[in-house]
């Protein structure tokens, strides 16, 4: 085999395999071609037209969403604030002129919790 016989790539003949490239569908080009008219997308319909948007995953076709039907009742309030009801009567168990907070309540056992 002679040097002549192989061939030197050069880049400017470089080009790609017979088959890699395809080429791109043209639509609306008469109804000769297959894809005039209609352009391959039914008759009518959401998706007929233009720019024939498909809903998002959460759309629910227009009925009230979940994430607006739920929860129906209430709700847990991060600021509420705890109170703890103690008898006047049961404050005579404290000396007088002593100190009465949480913890001297919690130590008689009059409230409970933290």
């Amino acid at each position: 085999m002679a040097d002549s016989d192989k061939e030197v790539p050069v880049l400017s003949r470089l080009r790609p395999p017979a088959g890699a490239v395809k080429k791109r569908t043209r639509f609306g080009r008469g109804i000769g071609s297959g894809l005039g008219k209609t352009a391959g997308r039914g008759q009518k319909g959401q998706k007929a037209r233009q720019p024939g948007n498909i809903h998002k995953r959460h759309f629910e076709g227009g009925q009230i969403p979940l994430q607006r039907r739920l929860p129906k009742f209430g709700f847990n309030n991060i600021f509420s604030v705890v109170v703890a009801e103690v008898n006047v009567r049961d404050l005579n168990r404290f000396d007088a002129g002593a100190t009465v907070d949480a913890d001297a309540l919690r130590a008689e056992g009059l409230i409970k919790g933290r």
